[in-house]
């Protein structure tokens, strides 16, 4: 089976990389909106969907693996930062509080479609105005849902605990990822 990636993701491809799969990098062109009505933690999984499903039809031998991440905190989704300041607003919401984490992936083939989502709940120390400022200039968050990565500074400096799986905060829960290429490969 050839594993296809649709991700622009450096942090996804490298942990599917240390999962020891070999794949190929695709791009998807979609529309990242959800309807209001969803709640945090169905968000994740629905934008993975949406992803998979604006893919061309999968030939038989390829397995194809979308997903999405998103921050919640109190019920309220943090995206991607817009600019600078949307970053700094974002991280000094979150400074000092514990917040959601949900990463939806979706794995599918020509005949089968598996969709999952994982959560984990982070808390945050308090975050200075300069801190939050150093991060962003130093690192520019801008393609991080929450305008932080756990791996870098801020993850590093500022995160206390982690209920949950450090990779889904990373972009990808790789022990679901590893679970479900296993059942398609027995399967197969």
């Amino acid at each position: 089976m050839k594993i296809l990636l649709a991700s622009n993701s450096p942090r996804r491809k490298e942990l599917l990389q240390n999962l020891g799969y070999r794949f190929e990098v695709v791009s998807v062109n979609c529309e990242e909106v959800y309807p209001p009505s969803l709640a945090p933690a169905e968000i994740a999984g629905y934008l993975s969907i949406l992803k998979a499903d604006s893919f061309r039809e999968l030939l038989p031998d390829e397995i194809l693996i979308t997903a999405d991440t998103i921050v919640a905190l109190e019920n309220e989704v943090l995206g991607k930062p817009e600019n600078t300041h949307h970053a700094q607003e974002m991280l000094q919401k979150l400074s000092g509080k514990i917040h959601q984490v949900y990463t939806g992936i979706t794995i599918k083939t020509l005949n089968k479609t598996i969709t999952e989502t994982d959560c984990t709940e982070v808390e945050m120390a308090p975050i200075s105005e300069e801190e939050a400022t150093y991060y962003i200039q130093n690192h520019q968050p801008f393609d991080k849902a929450g305008s932080y990565g756990v791996q870098e500074w801020l993850g590093m400096a500022k995160i206390n605990r982690i209920n949950g799986s450090y990779y889904t905060v990373m972009g990808l829960p790789t022990h679901l990822v590893y679970k479900i290429l296993k059942d398609f490969e027995a399967s197969h």
